[in-house]
């Protein structure tokens, strides 16, 4: 597992890299990339993904559930640290709420459970995103603000989830082309993601403070524990437990960089915790599945 974590984050060092030496090199707009990514490409692919999603109703209800678990858990405890850190709360939540569990979640839990496993995580991962594209915008934007509110009723990400949900559910029919050009066009997010990540990099040094390390100690240790909490408070046994165990754990999101900077946020501690906690997740991913199997 120690070796298919790595080959698993290979793709996303090489783009983060790509990103980097491209950065340093061209005069490339990271607001422009930024902008293309949530309000373009990440829309279709949450939609077409949902949308297409064969996970029953049932499961969907237990895993929001796990989701809401989670995400309160760790907002608490990530307002409770900047107490003692000093720390700006919304520079330091959306890394240490928001895991990975999309561009390597996906293909971690294929790898693991095969198809079951990945439809899950699919699920996991855009639930957490309404509550990214919701409550996460409100942090980025300043709190419970007109703007706040106004960018979270404009975000198109937070459109496609409801939509790729209610269309489904509702049993309203697409037609396939258009489903085929979502899942073209979305399959550019996640890389083009990671490759904007390595341009913010080019020029700037990475920071190993007082924060970050916080920020990973939530991201890793807190997740996993509020993991275990949520399955045993839910009940929740089988490919599913282990699914939630293991995602809550995973490194940051690259869009709990992504989206702070599309709207503004200056301050490089979301960016520097995605890499620290990506780079440890080659020994973390491996622990977590064993924790799990516990």
């Amino acid at each position: 597992m120690l070796v298919d974590s790595f080959l698993l984050l290979v793709p996303l060092i090489v783009l983060v890299g790509g990103g980097w030496l491209f950065g340093g090199r061209k005069d490339l707009s990271q607001n422009t990339l930024i902008w293309l990514i949530t309000d373009f490409f990440m829309p279709m692919l949450v939609f077409e993904a949902l949308y297409r999603s064969e996970v029953s109703l049932e499961a969907i209800l237990q895993l929001g559930a796990a989701v809401v678990i989670l995400a309160l858990v760790l907002g608490v405890a990530t307002r409770v640290a900047t107490v003692f850190t000093r720390s700006s709360w919304s520079a330091l939540v959306m890394p240490a709420v928001f895991m990975n569990s999309g561009f390597l979640g996906i293909p971690l839990m294929e790898l693991w459970g095969g198809t079951e496993a990945m439809s899950l995580i699919i699920v996991f991962d855009q639930l957490f995103g309404i509550i990214m594209f919701t409550a996460g915008l409100i942090v980025v934007t300043g709190g419970f603000t007109r703007r706040g509110f106004r960018a979270m009723a404009g975000s198109p990400i937070l459109w496609a989830v409801l939509g790729g949900f209610g269309f489904r559910f509702a049993g309203i029919p697409v037609p396939e082309p258009i489903l085929t050009t979502f899942a073209f066009a979305g399959t550019a997010a996640p890389p083009l993601a990671a490759f904007t990540l390595g341009c913010s990099l080019a020029g700037s040094r990475i920071r190993i403070d007082s924060t970050v390390i916080v920020g990973c100690v939530l991201r890793f240790g807190v997740g996993i524990a509020a993991g275990f909490a949520a399955v045993a408070a839910l009940g929740i046994t089988g490919t599913t437990r282990t699914v939630v165990i293991v995602a809550s754990a995973l490194p940051a999101a690259v869009f709990s960089y992504v989206l702070p900077a599309r709207y503004g946020m200056t301050d490089a501690t979301p960016r520097d915790i995605v890499v620290v906690t990506t780079v440890l997740s080659v020994v973390t991913i491996p622990v977590s599945f064993f924790l799990a199997a516990l």
